[in-house]
């Protein structure tokens, strides 16, 4: 049995997810770290015992989602290591490739969390620009739209039947409006998220990435920018600078996994987007998730 771990980003997020992780070991010291580095309660943003003070608009601020989704995600990857389970390789969409990176104890929770709040504020501050999801169209098409087009990219090549466009408003609306697609779903984002729209965020980001030692990846890590596996921290380290401005190339990082006698997928975190995605794409593979203690035996 050969085992990728992969890992959501955000969307996957849900207000109360805290509490289907905070009896694992360490959880509460973990939450604390994060708000410390933060500056405000996330385990209250997140809401614990589904009661959170906070209105759920507060979790699904990018800068405190990135943030709650490496947490619940990296308790959920400590027990999974206490039980002395180990894959063969990890991925992650977006936010997941910190996670994944994690996991391959290429660098350590604070690092991470450090990272992220810097990651989620420089988003956040990148204004303009907008996102949209499309479903059931003609790849051709597509990329003949897209490749004459100004302004507008592929963020996340989800599949063969889904990516979202990313890019100025109005070239995002006139793309979706040449396209014959079953679905266009505006998302609810701040800015042009993976896309050149985030260079002046990505070069800043660069920055702190050169001050923070990498080490090499105990797992290979198949990264957004690059989905080949690799454990060369360098190497990782430079596929991470180029993911902000680049695509989260999944589709391909799915195809990769197959030819690498992959056979069996674990989505580690909430929600079930990329076991979705891997379901519809997929075949003769395995597919779990882990979302919380429970499903962990704890």
């Amino acid at each position: 049995m050969t085992i990728a771990w992969v890992f959501p980003g955000q969307g996957s997020q849900k207000p109360g997810m805290s509490d289907h992780v905070i009896n694992l070991p360490g959880a509460k010291e973990r939450f604390d770290l994060a708000s410390q580095i933060l500056g405000r309660d996330l385990l209250e943003i997140c809401g614990v015992d589904g009661c959170a003070s906070n209105p759920s608009s507060d979790l699904n601020d990018t800068r405190n989602t990135q943030p709650a989704l490496f947490v619940v995600e990296s308790l959920l990857i400590d027990e999974l290591k206490r039980q002395g389970r180990k894959p063969a390789f990890l991925a992650g969409h977006s936010l997941g490739e910190f996670v994944a990176l994690y996991a391959a104890e290429v660098f350590d929770a604070k690092t991470a969390l450090v990272l992220l709040q810097n990651r989620s504020e420089l988003m956040a501050a990148a204004g303009g620009g907008a996102m949209t999801a499309v479903m059931g169209f003609d790849r051709g098409r597509l990329e003949s739209l897209v490749g004459a087009a100004q302004d507008v990219v592929i963020a996340n090549d989800n599949s063969s039947a889904q990516v979202v466009l990313s890019g100025s408003l109005q070239a995002v609306e006139e793309l979706v409006n040449q396209l014959s697609c079953k679905r266009a779903i505006p998302l609810q984002v701040s800015g042009a998220f993976h896309s050149p729209f985030m260079s002046d965020a990505a070069k800043e980001f660069e920055l702190l990435l050169d001050s923070v030692h990498f080490q090499d990846a105990s797992i290979p890590v198949l990264s957004n920018s690059e989905p080949s596996p690799t454990g060369e921290s360098t190497l990782l380290k430079n596929r991470l600078k180029m993911q902000m401005t680049s695509g989260v190339r999944w589709r391909e990082t799915m195809d990769v996994l197959v030819a690498e006698g992959v056979n069996t997928l674990v989505e580690i975190g909430p929600g079930n987007v990329l076991s979705g995605l891997a379901k519809r794409s997929l075949k003769g593979i395995t597919i779990s998730q882990i979302a919380t203690s429970i499903d962990l035996g704890c």
